[in-house]
């Protein structure tokens, strides 16, 4: 079994940003040569999320909305009350995503629909720099 790493970096807007990682992960399972494995997709940090969705405008747009939903912007967060740097929402909306995901690679290809990207969600009030790391594990 042979283990490989790399980290991705994005730059984000505010505001539940929403990103297609799909290109940038089929790459680099291609450059690592793995036929039959793992690939775990982990963003640090507890303002930002990563999970997958159909990535076109109407399904984006039904996520921004269910999330502020989930944890509206403007709701009262024991984090603010504390820290005063506005964002107690982006850490309610990235922990019910959560921070990675995990998929098979089946003959040196991602398995995940049709429909299915994955995605990096970053939810803070503020645009940030977002690195996002890869570990593929197989033969």
């Amino acid at each position: 079994m042979r283990i490989e790493r790399r980290h991705l970096h994005y730059t984000t807007t505010a505001d539940t940003d929403i990103i297609d990682l799909t290109e940038d992960l089929e790459r680099f399972v291609r450059q690592a040569a793995i036929q039959d494995g793992l690939l775990l997709v982990f963003v640090p940090g507890s303002t930002a999320a990563i999970t997958t969705l159909e990535f076109e405008s109407g399904a984006i747009a039904d996520l921004q909305r269910a999330i502020e939903a989930l944890a509206p912007r403007e709701a009262e967060y024991q984090h603010n009350l504390r820290w005063h740097d506005g964002n107690g929402y982006s850490h309610v909306r990235a922990a019910l995503l959560g921070p990675s995901i995990t998929l098979p690679i089946v003959e040196g290809e991602i398995v995940h629909g049709t429909w299915q990207q994955p995605i990096l969600c970053d939810f803070d009030n503020r645009p940030r720099r977002r690195r996002v790391h890869l570990q593929v594990m197989g033969e």
